[in-house]
């Protein structure tokens, strides 16, 4: 259960934004989240990495305190009872609404009045930020005379008015084309730079490549595997591919056991001693290096090998204008 002690919000050296400890939510049957445990750095980005339907959705509205979990504890900017914090937070929900009506910097102030934000200073700051990013022409425009891309970008400006502590954005990159996807990485960047915490889900595996300093891999409402992008990569070997001009000799006894080739060219994982050892095998040997690659893995390499085939061929497919369910 949830406990009733407030920490102080404004702890001076609290090392985590977001906490949730043995986290559990199910919905009749069908078990959401399923033990979570995570922890955000403050001033960090972190993304939560999975397929539509793995539970992210779910996770974060237990985080921010929309929902209540079964079982488990969390805490948001130090406090136990996450809704306290609201006023620190800016949340962009997958599902996006804006009122059709509304002009673009009348939105924004309304959702940093729902904040607490005064509506005047509302406004004032609303105008600012279209302006400083290029879209002045759209101030006085109703919603319904946007394009997507920029209503949605009027709906993420409404999410950071009021200067939360604490950015969480749930798939905040669906629907939008490639020039819009770079300039929500590079406001996500520009919110980091300032100390914000930013925590979003994703199913896709650039973004978080791209933007995370850290990652959680979700799957069937588990945690897979949490840390660096970096760390996850490490998990795999990096693959050695190598053709030689020398079909046979001496030097294929250097080849490591897990060798295979194909169309004359070698594969096979980087050796334990590295790659000098190898080398001098194959002059020595007069094999004839035509090329030699080493490959390191990638995010999707090491998703696939923490989540399995079968997930990573979901979140292939997942479409970009998808929905997560319930979970």
């Amino acid at each position: 259960m949830i406990g009733d002690t407030q920490a102080p919000a404004s702890a001076p050296h609290q090392p985590y934004a977001v906490e949730g400890h043995g986290l559990v939510k199910t919905f009749g049957r069908f078990r959401a989240v399923d033990g979570i445990d995570i922890a955000v750095p403050v001033g960090a980005i972190y993304g939560i990495l999975g397929p539509n339907g793995a539970g992210k959705t779910t996770l974060l509205r237990t985080l921010l305190g929309i929902i209540d979990p079964d079982e488990g504890e969390r805490r948001l900017l130090g406090d136990a009872a996450p809704l306290r914090m609201a006023p620190n937070v800016g949340y962009l929900p997958e599902e996006r609404g804006l009122y059709p009506s509304m002009k673009a910097f009348e939105a924004i102030a309304f959702m940093g009045a729902l904040r607490g934000l005064p509506l005047a200073e509302g406004r004032r700051r609303a105008k600012a930020m279209l302006e400083g990013h290029g879209l002045g022409a759209a101030i006085d425009k109703p919603i319904r005379q946007l394009s997507k891309g920029m209503a949605q970008t009027v709906q993420l400006f409404g999410t950071i008015v009021h200067e939360p502590r604490l950015i969480v954005l749930d798939e905040p990159f669906s629907g939008l084309d490639a020039i819009n996807q770079e300039k929500l990485e590079a406001l996500i960047r520009e919110q980091a730079r300032k100390g914000v915490t930013i925590l979003f889900s994703t199913h896709v595996i650039a973004h978080a490549d791209r933007l995370c300093e850290r990652i959680a891999i979700v799957a069937g409402g588990r945690i897979h595997f949490e840390g660096t992008p970096a760390h996850a990569r490490d998990r795999l070997r990096a693959q050695v591919r190598l053709r030689t001009r020398a079909a046979d000799g001496g030097w294929r006894g250097a080849l490591p056991p897990d060798a295979t080739t194909e169309d004359g060219t070698w594969h096979f994982a980087l050796p334990d001693e590295g790659i000098e050892p190898l080398l001098r095998a194959l002059i020595d040997g007069q094999a004839g290096i035509e090329s030699l690659s080493i490959e390191r893995p990638g995010l999707h390499d090491a998703f696939v090998a923490i989540a399995g085939a079968a997930v990573a061929r979901q979140m292939r497919d997942d479409r970009p204008d998808r929905t997560e369910d319930a979970a």
